[in-house]
C-alpha cells in the first residue's frame, strides 16, 4: 500500500501574523465593551485627574534597568532556570520557575545561595558552574505571539514628607501573553508598575514540552524618569 504523499506545513507570513493579532485586539475590545456596556462612563476628573495628578518624586539614583534572561532547563527538577541582572556591582538573582506541579509559574529565588549574604563573585561562579549542566532553549518569532495589559489596580503615593508634593502613581498591571492564533499555549501574571502602565513583550523561549516561556519589560524603578524591569510568564498549554 503506498504511502500518501506528505503536504507541506503552511507558515504564516510576518504580515498574516500582524493582521490576525489586529483583528484579536478587536474581537477582545469589542468583548470587553460589550461586558461594560452597562457601568457608568468615567467624568474626565476621574480619568485624567489621576494621569495630571500625580507625577514622578523620587530622586535620580543610580540604579539601572533591571533584565532577566533564561540560562535553561532542568528536567529532572522540573523547573527552569532564570537570572535577573541588577548592576555590575550587585550579585545577580537566580530564580527557579516552576514547569508543573503545584508551583507551576510560580518565580522563586534561591535564598539558600544568599544566606548567608556571599559576594557577588561567589554567586557568578555557581552559576557558571551551574549553567553547563541546563539545556538551551529555542527562541519562538516574535509575531507570533501578542501580549495585552490591564491596569487592576492604581494608587497614588506619598514619598516625600511635604503635603504639597505631587504624588507617585504605581499600578497593579496585569500582563497576559497569547498566541496570535489562539490556539497555543498563553499565561498571565500580575506585577507593580510605576508612572505608566506599559509594557513590552521581549522575547519568547519555547519548552520541549510544548509550552513557553515569555520575557516582558515594564517600568519597575520610579527613579527619575523610570527604569525598566523584566519578569518572566510560563505560557503553559491549559488556557486560564
Amino acid at each position: 500500500m503506498s504511502t500518501p504523499p506528505r503536504v507541506p506545513a503552511i507558515v504564516p507570513s510576518h504580515a498574516t501574523l500582524l493582521a490576525l493579532a489586529r483583528t484579536r485586539r478587536t474581537q477582545r475590545a469589542l468583548a470587553h465593551a460589550y461586558l461594560h456596556r452597562h457601568a457608568p462612563m468615567p467624568t474626565l476628573r476621574s480619568s485624567l485627574g489621576f494621569m495630571i495628578g500625580t507625577a514622578c518624586t523620587a530622586e535620580e539614583g543610580a540604579s539601572t534597568s533591571h533584565s532577566m534572561s533564561v540560562l535553561g532547563v532542568a528536567a529532572s527538577e522540573g523547573v527552569a532556570y532564570v537570572l535577573e541582572e541588577l548592576d555590575e556591582d550587585d550579585a545577580p538573582i537566580l530564580y527557579r520557575l516552576y514547569l508543573q506541579g503545584p508551583r507551576q509559574g510560580h518565580l522563586v529565588p534561591l535564598h539558600s545561595w544568599y544566606e548567608p549574604v556571599t559576594s557577588s563573585v561567589e554567586i557568578r561562579a555557581r552559576i557558571a558552574a551551574i549553567a553547563p549542566t541546563l539545556t538551551p532553549l529555542e527562541l519562538s518569532t516574535p509575531d507570533a505571539w501578542m501580549l495585552s495589559t490591564r491596569v487592576v489596580q492604581r494608587r497614588a503615593l506619598r514619598v516625600t514628607t511635604g503635603p504639597n508634593e505631587p504624588l507617585l502613581r504605581k499600578f497593579a498591571l496585569q500582563l497576559q501573553v497569547e498566541s496570535v492564533t489562539g490556539a497555543g499555549p498563553s499565561g498571565k501574571t500580575t506585577v507593580t508598575a510605576y508612572l505608566r502602565p506599559g509594557a513590552q513583550l521581549r522575547e519568547v523561549s519555547l519548552l520541549p514540552s510544548g509550552d513557553a516561556i515569555a520575557r516582558v519589560a515594564y517600568t519597575g524603578i520610579p527613579s527619575g524618569l523610570g527604569q525598566s524591569k523584566e519578569t518572566v510568564v510560563l505560557l503553559s498549554g491549559v488556557r486560564s
